[in-house]
C-alpha cells in the first residue's frame, strides 16, 4: 500500500478514469470493525457498503476481502479516517496507523494507494443521527461504521471535486 496526498490520489483516479474507470473506499477504522463505503461510477456520491470485523488475528483475512472488493467493484484506492489532532496524537490515530501498517505487511495490497482525510465527530454525528430509532446496539454500531465511512468518503468526494471544478 502506498500513502498519497489527497488531491493526488483523485487526480490520479481522474487520469486513469479515462482509460479504465475506478472508483473509491472509504474506511471508518474502529476498535472492532471497520466500516466500508463506496463511491458512484463518477465519484461524486458516497454510498454504505458493509462492515468487516476486525481482529489482529484475521488481517489475512480482512486484506483477502479487500482484495475480492478492489476486483469486483474496480477499486484503485482507499480513503481511510484519521482523527487529525494539532494538539496531540489521539489513540484512534495510532490505531489506525497500525491498521493500516498490519494491511501493507500481509503483503497482498501493493501498489493501492490510499489517503488519510479527516474523520473527527463522524461517529457522533451518526450515533446522534440514529439514536431515535432505538436501534439495538449491535445494529447500530453496524450502522454508525457504515454512515461514518460514508461521511468521510463523501467529504473527500465534495473537497476533491470542487479543488478539480475550479
Amino acid at each position: 500500500m502506498q500513502y498519497v496526498k489527497p488531491l493526488h490520489l483523485f487526480q490520479n483516479l481522474v487520469k486513469s478514469n479515462a482509460s479504465q474507470g475506478g472508483r473509491l473506499l472509504g474506511l471508518d477504522v474502529g476498535d472492532k470493525y471497520v466500516g466500508l463505503a463506496i463511491s458512484d461510477l463518477d465519484n461524486k456520491i458516497a454510498s454504505p457498503l458493509s462492515v468487516l470485523v476486525r481482529k489482529k488475528t484475521n488481517i489475512d483475512l480482512v486484506a483477502h476481502d479487500f482484495q475480492s472488493l478492489i476486483s469486483e467493484l474496480s477499486l484503485v484506492g482507499f480513503v481511510v479516517g484519521y482523527p487529525f489532532d494539532r494538539q496531540r496524537l489521539a489513540p484512534d490515530a495510532t490505531q489506525v496507523k497500525l491498521f493500516i501498517d498490519d494491511l501493507s505487511e500481509t503483503g497482498k495490497l501493493d501498489g493501492l494507494k490510499f489517503t488519510f482525510w479527516d474523520e473527527r465527530f463522524t461517529s457522533k454525528n451518526v450515533e446522534l443521527l440514529i439514536k431515535p430509532l432505538s436501534l439495538h446496539p449491535v445494529l447500530a454500531k453496524t450502522v454508525v461504521d457504515k454512515f461514518a465511512a460514508v461521511q468521510i468518503l463523501q467529504a473527500y468526494l465534495d473537497y476533491v471535486n470542487k479543488k478539480e471544478n475550479r
